[in-house]
């Protein structure tokens, strides 16, 4: 029986047809602890000013503003968390700490290294200006303003602001629920030694690596043997508790790809497979209900390729973030590239600013296979089909390389 090869469609095609499937998964409140990396899912608001009062942002003396060579009497103390209680006298100076309440009274710190203590009292060795080195009630934040976002992704410096904020929940996007799963009776678990024929499975946590730091929750990816019937068996499993499934490989024509004809019994729908990439042209993805199943290339290059530009935004899409963008989208080409005439091809790169101007130049071999070519790189580069050769200098444009 021939097999009909479906008809290839572009990146952009694919992408648009991937995003329109996704939908976002719902959100859970999430402890603070817990957030790291997850998506906002409501916009978050202060609490309280921030600091919610003024404070000294030094070590040294609130005193008021005035001239040099004052002497004044050391009254009190406020520290850090232990206000003093007192209210500034005339002729005198209250130590403090760096954040530290400033006392009633007060207009002003000096630092300790601008004074002179001599028995109970200092002496002001410079001017002192009205607000020097204090920190205002609500400088960093008000009360009722939006902090973070819907759609914000909470690194380190967004838990911190959000508990600045008053927070110690947050509402999140849901993290979707991913299966990885790599075909093939020649994988092999890392460090395992290798017989005649075999490979070890570097494309299983590599891509699970990729699913997690996208924000999704990943189990250890799982195997599919080269047999239809444990084929069908692994996929229902996985499409049962999944919201994405991630199949390394199988997806091609040949005598033991069985994932294709698996899904289908499977009823899961085939929404586009082929794409006119290079590498990754057998790219398969169909849906299940809600479930999304991806179909990725054997090769590794190609398997992290293909996650990159389309399983990448479909997870973003799930958590209802923007996908990744890079600060400068085109670079021009250090060297010449000889063009695929029917496929685009993403190549991964190295970037460098010469004279002014972003530079791409391909990182070693770029063969599917090699895995090394994605050791380094910064980026990938598209370069468009085509006959010949595309000249050193040409602006191409460049796609974030997943990590």
């Amino acid at each position: 029986m021939v097999v009909m090869a479906a008809p290839l469609i572009t990146i952009a095609e694919a992408r648009e047809l991937v995003t329109a499937a996704a939908r976002p998964l719902g959100v859970e409140t999430v402890a603070i602890a817990d957030a790291c990396d997850r998506v906002l899912a409501a916009d978050l608001e202060a609490v309280g000013d921030v600091p919610p009062f003024p404070c000294s942002a030094m070590d040294g003396y609130a005193v008021t503003a005035g001239p040099a060579d004052r002497t004044l009497e050391v009254a009190g103390e406020s520290r850090a968390g232990a206000p003093s209680g007192l209210k500034l006298g005339e002729g005198e100076a209250i130590r403090i700490s760096t954040g530290g309440a400033i006392p009633a009274g007060a207009t002003a710190v000096i630092p300790q290294e601008n004074v002179e203590v001599v028995d109970g009292s200092i002496v002001t060795r410079t001017v002192v200006s009205e607000g020097d080195h204090v920190r205002d009630s609500g400088e960093d934040m008000r009360a009722g303003t939006i902090v973070l976002r819907t759609g914000s992704v909470l690194g380190a410096a967004e838990l911190g602001a959000a508990v600045s904020a008053g927070a110690a929940e947050l509402m999140l996007a849901r993290r979707p629920r991913v299966q990885v799963l790599s075909t093939g009776d020649e994988l092999r678990a890392p460090g395992e030694p290798l017989g005649p024929g075999e490979i070890h499975n570097s494309n299983g946590p590599m891509l699970v690596a990729l699913a997690e730091h996208e924000g999704a929750a990943c189990p250890p990816a799982g195997r599919l043997p080269d047999d239809r019937a444990a084929t069908e068996a692994g996929l229902e499993s996985a499409l049962g508790s999944a919201d994405v499934v991630i199949v390394s490989g199988g997806v091609s024509v040949g005598p033991h790809d069985h994932v294709k004809p698996a899904l289908a019994q499977l009823g899961v729908e085939q929404v586009f497979w082929r794409v006119a990439l290079q590498p990754g042209k057998p790219t398969w993805f169909g849906r299940r209900g809600s479930v999304l199943v991806f179909g990725l290339p054997g090769n590794p290059v190609s398997a992290v390729v293909t996650f990159g530009l389309f399983v990448r935004p479909a997870l973003a899409a799930l958590q209802g973030r923007a996908p990744q963008r890079l600060l400068e989208p085109e670079a021009v080409l250090a060297t010449a590239v000889r063009r695929n005439p029917d496929r685009e091809q993403a190549l991964r790169v190295g970037l460098e600013r010469r004279n002014g101007r972003l530079v791409a130049t391909p990182n070693g071999p770029q063969g599917s296979h090699i895995v090394t070519s994605l050791l380094g790189a910064d980026a990938l580069a598209l370069v468009p089909a085509g006959k010949g050769e595309l000249e050193a200098g040409t602006a191409v444009t460049l796609e974030p390389l997943p990590r």
